[in-house]
């Protein structure tokens, strides 16, 4: 990948001090390979990041705000309408409570999409996470479920995913009308299987996320305690994933994509090594 081929999307509501300081870690060490873009989701003016790109500020979003899949599509449309998502060949979207090791984190995961191009989903493992200890001395596998907190996507998977009919940014990539977001990263997963990509997690590249944001600083946040939004979350994703799948549990979601997952396989034979055994 050529210089500055990568877009940053980083997500902010109402907390400049983490959002500046990760836009300075990436400057700092990953500043020559990436574009960096702020989505503020109706944050308060004086609550801005100072690397704000954009503000969506209507009525609802000041409210509600725009949580993980309406924020990252809010950009991707953004930069689509601007003629600018092909100046790209990949695109790396962060939670600004994301935090990444002092070292450099895009050129690595640009390696393993020149490696592997088969990979259109890619994400830097936890240490916090199971797979950390499936992934043993391996240092990428592809797996069928990946927390949402650092995804890094290839342009050419996205484009083949999104609807470009559109009419507005809300269902571009990730359905917006799974509001907060529950199983929006299977559904995306189970997208890439059915359409011949890959999900892959890698440990060159560790990220963790910061919880306390979401424990401690909800009323700055504008959202609602972590209990109730956990409760929220679940309720109005079991909902969701009923309406649009049928599935009357989020098991069922997961065993839809652990099919496309296994299916891939018996058509790609030769991707087997990268299978994240049990």
């Amino acid at each position: 990948m050529g210089e500055k081929r990568v877009a940053t999307i980083i997500l902010n509501r109402n907390l400049p001090e983490p959002t500046n300081k990760l836009c300075q870690h990436l400057q700092r060490y990953d500043g020559d390979v990436t574009d960096i873009f702020v989505v503020e989701a109706g944050s308060d003016k004086e609550k801005l990041s100072k690397y704000a790109t954009w503000h969506v500020n209507d009525e609802e979003t000041l409210i509600q705000g725009l949580r993980y899949p309406r924020g990252m599509n809010f950009a991707l449309y953004s930069l689509y309408k601007d003629d600018k998502l092909d100046n790209y060949d990949a695109f790396f979207l962060l939670t600004n409570d994301t935090i990444l090791n002092p070292v450099q984190t895009i050129k690595p995961l640009s390696e393993i999409f020149d490696k592997l191009p088969q990979v259109g989903i890619l994400s830097p493992c936890s240490k916090e996470w199971g797979e950390a200890r499936l992934l043993g001395e391996d240092d990428v596998k592809f797996f069928w479920h990946i927390h949402t907190t650092a995804y890094f996507l290839r342009r050419e998977f996205i484009k083949e995913i999104c609807d470009f009919k559109a009419e507005q940014y809300t269902t571009f990539l990730f359905d917006g009308t799974n509001f907060r977001g529950f199983l929006a990263e299977v559904e995306l997963i189970a997208k890439a299987y059915a359409n011949d990509w890959t999900a892959a997690i890698t440990s060159k590249v560790w990220a963790e996320e910061d919880e306390s944001h979401l424990l401690t600083l909800h009323d700055m946040i504008k959202t609602e305690p972590y209990d109730l939004n956990i409760r929220m979350y679940i309720d109005e994703g079991l909902e969701w994933i009923h309406k649009k799948y049928g599935f009357k549990s989020h098991w069922q979601m997961q065993q839809y994509v652990i099919f496309l997952y296994n299916d891939y396989f018996k058509r790609n034979p030769s991707a087997s090594t990268f299978m994240l055994s049990f």
